[in-house]
């Protein structure tokens, strides 16, 4: 299957993109090239919780990864064929940012055969993305009119630079 390449740099330039892209990816199975990572940043490149994000979807989608180490700023994703379901543990391994992790599997995990439980370490409240409670309050009713059921239980928040936090997510196939 033709590799799907993708600028990173386009618009805002920020890792939105990339989260988008892998999660495309495992999805429709389609290999991408991302380039450009989050070159408009004052840090571009795979941050930790950027690179969590990369290696947990390749996990759940049982893929090849070339050019997931922090600061990397291209990366090939080449999916399995096949998205997993089950236990799963990520640990960003820094105060970064857990809802970013969870924009990126989210998705695939909505098309996975059966039930997931995964478990994030990282922080909750990080400047520049996402806080948990958005994820809680916002995102996942909103999802849930789309028939995803998910749920996010908070077991400790963490605050930014601590890392404190482990979150289960819950969710199902949509029916």
């Amino acid at each position: 299957m033709s590799l799907v390449e993708i600028d990173g740099s386009v618009l805002e330039g920020g890792g939105q993109i990339l989260r988008t892209a892998l999660a495309l990816s495992a999805i429709t199975g389609r290999p991408v090239r991302i380039y450009n990572i989050r070159a408009k940043r004052s840090n571009p490149g795979l941050q930790q919780q950027h690179l969590t994000g990369v290696l947990a979807a390749a996990k759940i989608s049982n893929a090849q990864v070339t050019g997931a180490v922090k600061g990397s700023t291209e990366l090939v994703f080449r999916p399995g064929g096949r998205i997993g379901c089950g236990e799963f543990r990520f640990d960003i391994g820094t105060a970064g940012a857990v809802t970013l992790v969870i924009q990126t599997i989210l998705p695939i995990l909505v098309f996975a055969p059966c039930r997931s439980t995964v478990t994030i370490t990282g922080g909750t409240d990080v400047p520049w993305s996402p806080p948990i409670d958005y994820v809680r309050f916002v995102m996942l009713p909103m999802l849930s009119l789309f028939g995803v059921k998910a749920e996010v239980r908070l077991v400790r928040r963490g605050h930014y630079p601590r890392v404190v936090v482990r979150l289960c997510l819950r969710w199902s196939r949509v029916s």
